[in-house]
């Protein structure tokens, strides 16, 4: 009987360890389960490297970052470049549907188009859109679309800004635009542009280019044509930023750009604001959708916040330009 009862207490601790071990591996598993369901998946696609778009990036993982999402911990990224295909942009596009991102960060017009064309369910914030109603990515700039809202890289004053100062600040008779007319943002910028001018005695010559391998011809076949460049944020052009730079420093002729982190690459001076803020805003609102604050269709897309002129002193050296004294109260100057 003892014998008995000592072997049924035996047997009863080793079933005991094994439903424990089952519970533990359940537990563990569930865990695991748990915490991939936790990790975010974030397709990230941007048409070109340069640091413009490479800067929006950067603040918007940033604002995920100060949002709650670490990079590792709970968030992945996967980062992918067109290297200005067209092509590659919708197959980049498409490889996230298939993935089954969580949400899509598209950084520039043309990413932000291929991403829309794929899907509509897709949570899909954009930055460097320059003109995001006119791309059809959001009905108006009050309204967000279904699943797509972000923010622009061009101010409702940055371009009539700089072409008053042209008009007023220098003696160029002739703007020489460089520009892809394939990307619907730089159309959208030219036609602005020629907008902003019509009170003025200004002239315009164009070069059009769909690589960046073309820019430096592009400028230097508007040498003796053009008094300054006007540079727009183009995404192939300001790639190719430094080409344009050398024919201008050789020409002497002044650079204006439409966004500040061409003046760091040698050109004179720009009314633009930083696409690290820019990338930090589309951030914040990648955030809300993220953690089911607000559905990304009650977002509004944004301009930048911040706008302001800045001049690069050694370019203006280099350019030959000579800086005035008025200019300092306009203004912030680097080297």
């Amino acid at each position: 009987m003892f014998k008995s009862m000592k072997k049924f207490m035996v047997l009863l601790f080793v079933a005991l360890l094994a439903l424990a071990g089952c519970g533990q591996s359940n537990s563990t598993e569930q865990t695991s389960n748990e915490s991939e369901k936790e990790m975010v998946k974030i397709g990230v696609t941007q048409i070109v490297e340069h640091p413009s778009l490479d800067a929006a990036f950067e603040g918007f993982k940033k604002a995920l970052e100060d949002g709650g999402f670490t990079e590792g911990e709970n968030v992945t990224y996967d980062v992918q470049i067109a290297q200005g295909d067209m092509n590659n942009n919708q197959t980049i596009a498409n490889n996230f549907v298939s993935d089954q991102v969580d949400l899509i960060f598209a950084n520039s017009t043309p990413s932000a188009q291929s991403a829309l064309n794929v899907t509509k369910e897709i949570p899909i914030i954009f930055t460097s859109v320059t003109d995001p109603v006119g791309a059809n990515l959001v009905p108006s700039m009050d309204q967000a679309g279904e699943n797509i809202t972000g923010t622009t890289d061009t101010h409702p004053e940055a371009i009539s800004n700089m072409i008053n100062f042209i008009d007023e600040e220098t003696d160029a008779k002739t703007v020489g635009l460089i520009y892809n007319s394939g990307e619907q943002n730089s159309v959208s910028q030219i036609n602005k542009v020629k907008e902003a001018a019509q009170n003025t005695d200004l002239q315009f010559a164009e070069a059009s280019v769909s690589t960046s391998a073309e820019v430096k011809q592009a400028a230097e076949s508007l040498v003796g044509q053009a008094d300054v460049f006007y540079i727009v944020t183009d995404n192939t052009v300001v790639s190719a930023m430094e080409s344009v730079v050398s024919v201008a420093n050789d020409n002497k002729i002044q650079v204006f750009a439409g966004e500040l982190d061409s003046l760091k690459r040698g050109a004179f001076a720009a009314y633009g604001f930083d696409y690290y803020d820019i990338g930090y805003e589309a951030g914040q609102m990648a955030v809300s959708v993220l953690k089911g604050e607000k559905k990304i269709n009650e977002i509004k897309p944004q301009y930048p916040q911040n706008l302001k002129l800045v001049i690069n002193k050694t370019a203006a050296s280099n350019q030959g330009v000579e800086l005035k004294s008025e200019w300092e109260e306009m203004a912030e100057f680097i080297e």
